[in-house]
């Protein structure tokens, strides 16, 4: 990606590294992709950061990596952030995400734009990146991470390697109309009044966003999803109370949404 970007759109793009300080070579390696962009005459950082022991180690470097890089974004005052995921990627995303019985939006997948930050490489198989970085000169790092087995990736990847007949172009395609009906189902449920009697003959996926919606809206910093939303909205179907975080959600002919009272010392 960096070579590409660098050809398209010369002198004006800048570089980052992410070092999570998680192996004692990654210095090395963060250093090395600086040099290659000396080359190039890109401006190049390195962020580096560190993730706690007893974490779920690849979904926190994920957080903390996109955290530094937003914040380098703006003290760089660049319009966008651009990352090398491909079909390859997408596809293991979205057999992860089926694993893990994602609904709609999850199964969406790595999206094309989110925000600032956009992927142009989704419709690129890897095989073609590593030709064109071979075709350069270039010997590449070679994550050790890729390989290990305690990551879920890992193990899925390494079990797509002999499934040559699946293929990640179709599961791209698939996923961005999938992306599409997520977006289509939020503008859907931004319409429906949450506090209508119809609630009860609202189909479960939009009534889940509408509930989801509603708690936000008294708690912004709450994130409900999945199991914890469908058992939610079916206590509320029958009737009865339920309390998420601190919301106190109360069925009838018009659900109402309020903040918990405050517990007795």
């Amino acid at each position: 990606m960096l070579l590409l970007a660098a050809a398209a759109f010369p002198a004006t793009i800048e570089a980052a590294t992410v070092d999570h300080q998680l192996r004692a070579a990654s210095i090395d390696e963060a250093r090395f992709v600086g040099a290659l962009c000396a080359t190039l005459n890109v401006p190049h950082e390195i962020l580096t950061i560190g993730i706690l022991a007893g974490q779920n180690v690849p979904d926190a470097a994920r957080r903390a990596r996109y955290t530094v890089l937003e914040g380098w974004q703006t003290r760089k005052r660049l319009d966008w952030i651009a990352t090398a995921h491909h079909a390859d990627d997408q596809l293991e995303t979205v057999i992860m995400r089926l694993n893990r019985a994602s609904g709609v939006g999850g199964l969406s997948g790595i999206r094309r734009r989110y925000g600032t930050i956009v992927r142009p490489l989704l419709g690129w198989r890897r095989a073609e990146l590593v030709a064109l970085v071979e075709s350069a000169g270039i010997e590449p790092v070679d994550d050790p991470s890729n390989h290990d087995s305690r990551y879920d990736r890992a193990r899925l990847r390494k079990a797509l390697g002999g499934a040559d007949w699946l293929d990640p172009l179709a599961a791209t395609r698939s996923a961005a109309w999938l992306a599409d009906a997520d977006t289509a189902l939020d503008w859907a449920a931004a319409d429906v009044d949450p506090t209508a009697r119809v609630m009860a003959d609202i189909p479960d996926e939009l009534a889940r966003r509408i509930l989801r919606r509603c708690l936000v809206e008294i708690a912004p910093n709450i994130d409900p999803r999945g199991d914890v939303l469908m058992r939610a909205l079916a206590a509320l179907r029958a009737g009865n109370k339920v309390m998420i975080g601190d919301i106190v959600c109360t069925p009838g002919n018009r659900w109402t949404f309020k903040p918990a009272p405050p517990r007795r010392p």
